[in-house]
């Protein structure tokens, strides 16, 4: 604790990251890319219950313990982002590998708005911009390469943490578990099932046009054409 009575920053922790198939292994996400939370950090330490020292501030019992459930707020915040983050980025490079040997066939971009074919590293968060972490459910969007002709389809996917789970879900699509920390076992099971989910997108739609359905259906996807 600093003598001003903020919390001082402490060592950084380690953050679960990456698991490449054919091996278990973590991606540490880059932290100097991470939006700066206002309400604490990970790297602070609290010291509950101490009193302060000769020439200190003494904030009072209850507003030290509103900085300090704030901290661990904070804390708890930056472990989700990391965590989710780390997962995209695996699951940004594993599944352009498993789709095809050809590279630049996944990118990670926003969840909404207009994007290219191009990583945008912590930008492609939900909570990119914010002034603070908030501990929720984070959203990225996965540009997958659908054509030839660079035609990139965004699909939005929604991650939660529940103790040592995360769950995956696709916008308009299944729900997947996946255990911490990610291996190639779990990893696999997800790929087709993004797979699955945008095939089943076009061949929906071919079949709705071949019996003259087609007006009723709604896109729900972004295709955009690169023009690069």
């Amino acid at each position: 604790m600093s003598k001003n009575g903020k919390p001082r920053p402490g060592r950084s922790r380690p953050v679960v990251g990456k698991a490449k198939p054919q091996r278990n292994v973590a991606k540490e996400p880059v932290r100097d890319t991470v939006p700066t939370p206002d309400i604490g950090t990970p790297e602070t330490t609290a010291l509950s219950g101490s009193k302060p020292s000769p020439g200190e501030v003494d904030f009072g019992p209850r507003l030290q313990a509103l900085f300090e459930v704030a901290q661990n707020y904070g804390e708890r915040s930056f472990e989700n982002y990391s965590r989710i983050r780390s997962l995209a980025e695996t699951l940004r490079d594993e599944f352009c590998a498993w789709l095809s040997e050809q590279p630049g066939c996944v990118f990670l971009v926003p969840p909404e708005g207009r994007f290219s074919a191009k990583n945008y590293q912590s930008a492609a968060f939900s909570v990119a911009g914010k002034g603070y972490l908030p501990l929720k459910p984070i959203s990225f969007g996965l540009a997958v390469r659908v054509s030839q002709d660079k035609d990139f389809m965004r699909l939005k996917v929604s991650c939660r943490k529940e103790g040592d789970v995360m769950f995956v879900r696709l916008e308009r699509g299944p729900e997947i578990k996946l255990g911490m920390p990610v291996s190639d076992d779990a990893l696999l099971p997800l790929f087709e099932e993004i797979y699955a989910h945008l095939m089943k997108f076009f061949q929906d739609r071919i079949d709705d046009y071949d019996n003259g359905r087609y007006g009723v259906q709604e896109i729900g996807f972004d295709i955009q054409r690169m023009t690069t």
